[in-house]
């Protein structure tokens, strides 16, 4: 197989949450822009309309609320409607609210854990179906540098993403009999809306980039490679594995 081919999304139908903004956006348009016909989802329906346009009919916006459990079944069946069945699913969806841990409230710490760990294994699980049917499926779930390390103001956040590692392998373990593999990104310190505090401080930034191997911060880019790797053939023989893309922080 040629190395453009083994890499292709040419023709796979993804579906993408957080695709309103941040890393999910980029993700949504990095698979649009290679071939893949994604179903963008997302709360805010300006934004997702926004990526639509831009995407020439490769993009289908889906506004929903991903952090409402009693809605995850009818959202998956909403998303097999523009273009099929996804035989990919990005789990980019997330929130972070900096609770300390003396300071975390019931609904932060259940909206955390739900947004971040239960929606993207109900979403899964959904979506499964359908790509056991062809033996073929790509789950990409989005963990963390927090996977690994503890940071301040950080409980419910890290507590959920470190259960976003363990759920991939778990998926792994449960799914790629059928030719699904599940897999995660681990971004690092990248400048999004969820790493919005951390940027508005210049030395924090700095110091953030300080600790990596390479000796800078990620950039959108930074995620292409990653991505089209673990949603195409070339990670066939990959799966359960958190693939940290980070700098080479978690290295030191």
């Amino acid at each position: 197989m040629m190395p453009s081919d083994l890499f292709s999304v040419k023709g796979r139908i993804a579906c993408v949450t957080g695709a309103s903004s941040g890393l999910g956006r980029h993700a949504a348009l990095t698979l649009a822009r290679n071939g893949a016909r994604v179903v963008a989802i997302a709360r805010r329906a300006g934004e997702l309309e926004t990526l639509a346009a831009g995407a020439k009919g490769h993009v289908h916006p889906l506004p929903a609320d991903l952090a409402n459990p009693d809605a995850i079944a009818d959202i998956a069946a909403a998303a097999t409607q523009p273009f099929g069945a996804p035989d990919i699913l990005i789990n980019a969806a997330g929130v972070n609210l900096r609770q300390p841990a003396d300071q975390v409230t019931r609904p932060g710490w259940d909206l955390t854990l739900t947004l971040n760990l239960s929606t993207p294994f109900f979403l899964a699980q959904a979506l499964v179906p359908a790509m056991r049917e062809r033996g073929w499926g790509r789950i990409v779930n989005f963990a963390s540098l927090q996977s690994y390390r503890a940071f301040a103001a950080g409980i419910a956040y890290g507590a959920s993403k470190g259960g976003v590692a363990q759920m991939t392998r778990a998926m792994a373990e449960a799914w790629s009999g059928s030719g699904i593999t599940a897999n995660a990104l681990g971004p690092g310190f990248f400048r999004t809306e969820l790493t919005a505090a951390v940027f508005a401080d210049d030395t924090l930034a700095a110091r953030n980039a300080g600790q990596t191997c390479i000796g800078r911060n990620g950039e959108p880019q930074d995620m292409d490679g990653p991505l089209l790797f673990l949603c195409s053939e070339a990670s066939a023989y990959v799966t359960g594995q958190i693939l940290m893309v980070d700098g080479g922080f978690t290295a030191k």
